[in-house]
């Protein structure tokens, strides 16, 4: 009993030993793997990774490309869609008054139509003097700008520079034609695009609810569903409220630039009012034509140089106050975003799409924004409104 005892101990030490050994050579192997590894280069799984990067590179360069071709179409889709969304609201409230969706569709767009043709016909009398009136205009900038512009050695423009080289009034004049021609050669796209513009607007408010529905009941699960509620409604909301509470601040500063141009003795007052309204709505670039067109309207209309600066002053304070102190108290915080992803998108979009994209720029942001929001709620931050 003793001598099978001691056998046993002896074959469960040698079996021991054995596994200590087995084990200590693989983590042998193990180390020498790991250290070759180091020395490998790039395998499969690379280099599928830098396939499909590659396949998404490519589909969307052909997005960014396709998106451009079809801006004649896209554009006045794209607003149309835009402007139904923000019309949400109302939309909702005429619903729930009894209105049936043809009639609601009727209403709203006929009103959007009826607010487009006071815009134009309030403008197209001024600015068809101020086109006839151009090539006078950009003579007189030239000759006040003129003796300015010399005694600022840094620039080194003289006098025979300002006479014969691209700045010359014969250039000007020249580049003025042109623009002009550009300007009547896109007239005919312009009608076109309003006009799929007011019918995708129309058909938009009509199949509104059932397009939401069926985008809605196309994902297969009541969570999915739930979530697409919730973003069709953030976004409604967000737009609504956002732009309702805009055109109200901005039609204020309209009136505040009216007062300033007539306080200001620049000409044609309500021109000026109707300007800062519509280029509010752009931020940034919006602001800063405005400022460098009342800055040359004023040096234009006032003989001394702090006179013609003034109106500009005053009215880049009044924007600048209300742009940041004003707006976002009514807002909140909620609803406001960084300005640099605003900056970006206004040059991305007005690259794809001109005058239109600018303006859908921060709309489309909006939209993303939120849309982003509502699909990681735990990731919310507090952006920060354009300035």
């Amino acid at each position: 009993m003793a001598t099978i005892s001691a056998k046993q101990t002896r074959q469960n030490g040698r079996h021991k030993r054995q596994v200590i050994a087995h084990e200590a050579a693989r983590q042998d192997e193990v180390a020498v793997y790991n250290q070759d590894a180091e020395f490998l280069p790039l395998g499969r799984d690379a280099l599928e990774v830098a396939k499909a990067w590659a396949v998404i590179g490519i589909f969307a360069i052909i997005g960014l490309a396709v998106v451009h071709y079809l801006s004649l179409i896209l554009k006045p889709v794209t607003l149309a869609v835009v402007v139904g969304m923000i019309l949400g609201l109302a939309a909702d409230k005429l619903g729930r008054l009894g209105v049936p969706r043809f009639g609601i569709a009727l209403i709203l767009s006929t009103l959007v139509m009826l607010a487009l043709f006071l815009l134009v016909n309030a403008l197209i009398e001024p600015v068809s003097m101020m086109i006839q009136e151009g090539p006078k205009v950009v003579e007189q900038t030239f000759d006040r700008m003129t003796p300015f512009l010399e005694r600022q050695h840094w620039l080194n423009i003289s006098p025979s520079a300002l006479q014969k080289g691209p700045m010359s009034m014969d250039s000007l004049m020249q580049n003025s034609g042109n623009i002009l021609g550009i300007v009547t050669s896109n007239v005919t796209p312009a009608i076109i695009q309003t006009l799929i513009f007011f019918g995708a607007l129309l058909l938009f408010l009509y199949g509104r609810l059932k397009l939401r529905r069926t985008t809605i009941m196309a994902f297969p699960t009541r969570r999915q569903r739930l979530i697409t509620i919730r973003i069709f409604n953030a976004v409604e909301e967000v737009l609504g409220y956002y732009f309702s509470t805009a055109c109200l601040l901005y039609m204020g500063l309209g009136v505040v630039m009216t007062g300033i141009a007539f306080f200001g003795g620049l000409s044609m007052p309500i021109l000026w009012g109707v300007f800062a309204f519509l280029s509010s709505f752009i931020p940034f670039l919006g602001i800063t034509m405005m400022t460098i067109a009342v800055t040359i309207g004023g040096v234009l209309t006032h003989d001394t140089l702090l006179l013609g600066l003034l109106p500009a002053i005053v009215f880049f304070t009044v924007h600048l106050v209300m742009e940041n102190l004003l707006f976002p108290a009514i807002m909140g915080r909620q609803w406001e975003i960084n300005p640099f992803i605003v900056f970006i998108a206004i040059l991305f979009w007005t690259f794809m799409w001109g005058a239109v994209g600018a303006m859908l720029a921060l709309p489309l942001s909006l939209i993303m924004m939120t849309i982003y929001e509502e699909l990681f709620p735990e990731r919310k931050q507090i952006p920060q409104l354009p300035g």
